[in-house]
């Protein structure tokens, strides 16, 4: 998996839009003004930082060496996943949708409305 797919998949979804964050080197992917995925390098390793259940997030942790509580976020709810390691693809896409519906549902109706999701 190669972070310019994932950043396009990450786009593709309604209201996504891309900053960058200087201070951490990474890409933030966010949707009514609330980020839902960011790609950067952790322990110089290319990665993607997702957010999901405090309880899917400890789960994921267990079953996955290449998934890590995030690093510069809330470590209950948000799990990072290393891109040169063994997840399938399949995994990352589905943990990407999972991310932004999360944070889509969080989100007020109005806004909700507004971005058309």
């Amino acid at each position: 998996m190669n972070s310019s797919d994932l950043l396009d998949y990450c786009m593709s979804k309604p209201g996504a839009e891309q900053s960058v964050d200087n201070q951490w080197n990474a890409n933030q992917i966010k949707v009514g003004d609330m980020m839902f995925a960011m790609v950067s390098a952790v322990q110089e390793r290319p990665a993607i930082s997702l957010k999901t259940s405090p309880e899917l997030a400890e789960e994921l942790r267990a079953r996955h060496p290449d998934i890590v509580p995030g690093e510069h976020l809330n470590k209950a709810h948000w799990n990072t996943l290393f891109l040169d390691g063994d997840l399938p693809d399949s995994q990352f896409y589905f943990l990407i949708d999972s991310s932004y519906q999360l944070v889509v549902e969080s989100l007020p109706e109005a806004v909700r409305h507004d971005l058309g999701v």
